[in-house]
């Protein structure tokens, strides 16, 4: 007598389908003669629970993904706002501006210090992250004079945040915390790419090249002429090279 078959409460007709079709094949690889009744069900019940899981991770992971966006489009558009207009913006605008409602701008993050803070540390990120993009996409030696102007630019908008990173430390928040670390790991990497091609001089110190990039790029802010922070970086970039 063949066990009673009935799929968990709440399930939908077409993931009980789906759990059949998948036990058919399941109770068959168990059991290739056909097998008793009891292994029949067993394998269509597993089968199932299969699907089951199958959509429920997929269903959770769309969320992730929107919430990841959604995340991402407040942070690009926080830094916007506060670099131009200061840290008062108010999340209605930073809202409109990243295409969200306001709620999920304080369901991200609860407080103005919490969204500062996170912009400031995406850009971090972005120029820490660029290092390793760089040395994909092009050899060691272009790899590093390029993310030397990424960084100074990363250094303006630093500038940009000023009053408003000001904030978040009156707070009690460190929103430079591993920053030089995370820096100086960038450029690290960047000169064993360029040491091991034979372009830069082995002692040079990434910690020596993170200071005299940040004392150019403070000072490239205040120069009417772009094009002389170039020149003046690319003095820096042939102080490092090997010499014949």
């Amino acid at each position: 007598m063949d066990l009673p078959h009935a799929a968990p409460r709440g399930a939908s007709p077409h993931r009980e389908h789906l759990g059949e079709h998948l036990g058919e094949h399941l109770g068959e690889h168990l059991d290739p003669g056909g097998g008793s009744p009891a292994c029949r069900y067993h394998g269509k019940w597993n089968a199932f629970r299969f699907v089951e899981v199958a959509v429920t991770e997929a269903v959770q992971r769309r969320p992730r993904a929107d919430g990841q966006r959604n995340r991402a489009r407040i942070l690009a558009a926080a830094l916007r706002l506060f670099v131009e207009r200061g840290p008062d913006v108010p999340f209605t605008e930073i809202a409109k501006e990243a295409g969200v409602g306001v709620g999920t701008v304080y369901r991200h993050f609860p407080t103005r210090e919490d969204l500062i803070e996170a912009a400031y540390r995406s850009e971090l990120d972005a120029v820490c992250a660029a290092a390793g993009e760089l040395l994909e996409e092009m050899p060691p030696a272009g790899a590093l004079r390029t993310w030397m102007d990424r960084f100074v630019d990363y250094w303006a908008t630093k500038i940009g945040l000023t009053e408003a990173i000001r904030a978040v430390v009156a707070a009690g928040g460190n929103p430079f915390a591993q920053s030089r670390e995370r820096l100086d790991d960038a450029v690290g990497a960047l000169l064993s790419a360029t040491a091991a091609a034979g372009v830069t001089r082995p002692e040079v110190e990434a910690d020596d090249v993170v200071v005299s990039l940040s004392g150019i790029a403070m000072v490239a802010g205040v120069l009417e002429d772009r094009e002389q922070a170039g020149r003046v970086l690319d003095l820096l970039y042939e102080g490092m090279r090997i010499r014949p």
